[in-house]
């Protein structure tokens, strides 16, 4: 996404899209259902740690890591194969998001390279800080042109410098711009995508949207699958008003369907099924 231009707000200027504020009306009205279901008053976090858990393996499934949510339940070594250490990243990454809201308005940059460093989890030199020419990116599941470093350090301190200032657009138009932008941008060597989607739900709990964090997009963006997923991505990185329009929709989906899968979970502890 461009931030450069006549625009002072280019965030705004999204929100403004053909067919982007019904999505934000459907979230708000998905994520209040949930809000006000009576287990949340008595419940919540319990609540908030099956949608952390149900997030986290919505995540990994997206990034080739699809295992089943009892699985990912039951586990308590996540050191074997590639498989294994995805989920494990992506339930360190679900669990450091809630750590890092305070930080995320001043330095998201930041920001962005404890996610990868806890992702990685390794003390290898290129972890936590954008990639350089040269060096190369492992994420196989999008393969879309990769810009160059360059590219990388300017877009991310434009994406940077918009959050910092802040503005009128709603929460899922920004969750959705930082989260396509690192997806097109994949800034860091690894973990681009399990990145993005945690750097997502900072930005919908921080905003307020969802304080509890208790509505997973993860658990949308993996039920309307990967290639719908990348499908609405290469209308993100298009630029056209069509394709960005298309991208915030998906993420709105995303949220929506999240929210619903909480809901499902309240009705469940109501009935005393779970």
């Amino acid at each position: 996404m461009s931030t450069t231009g006549a625009t002072a707000d280019p965030l705004a200027t999204l929100a403004s899209l053909p067919g982007v504020a019904e999505s934000v009306e459907s979230v708000r009205k998905a994520v209040d259902r949930v809000y006000g279901h009576r287990i949340m008053r008595r419940r919540s976090n319990e609540i908030t740690a099956e949608a952390a858990l149900r997030g986290a393996r919505g995540s990994a499934a997206l990034s080739g890591a699809d295992w089943a949510l009892e699985e990912v339940r039951r586990r308590t070594d996540f050191s074997g194969d590639e498989e294994a250490r995805k989920v494990g990243a992506a339930l360190r990454l679900t669990a450091e998001s809630g750590q890092l809201l305070s930080i995320w308005r001043q330095s998201p940059l930041r920001v962005l390279a404890r996610l990868h460093l806890v992702a990685a989890a390794d003390g290898e030199d290129a972890v936590g800080r954008p990639r350089q020419d040269g060096e190369p990116v492992d994420e196989p599941l999008v393969e879309l042109p990769l810009p160059g470093a360059a590219e990388v350090a300017g877009r991310l301190e434009g994406l940077s410098q918009l959050i910092i200032a802040g503005g009128a657009a709603p929460a899922l138009v920004t969750a959705a711009v930082v989260h396509g932008e690192l997806l097109a941008l994949r800034p860091f060597g690894t973990h681009n995508g399990l990145v993005a989607r945690a750097a997502e739900r900072i930005v919908l709990i921080g905003s307020g949207l969802d304080p509890k964090s208790v509505c997973p997009a993860e658990v949308g963006h993996a039920e309307l699958g990967r290639a719908a997923y990348l499908a609405a991505l290469e209308g993100y990185v298009s630029g056209t008003p069509q394709g960005m329009a298309a991208w915030i929709a998906h993420c709105g989906k995303a949220a929506g369907l999240g929210a619903r899968e909480s809901t499902a979970v309240c009705e469940a502890l109501q009935r005393g099924a779970a």
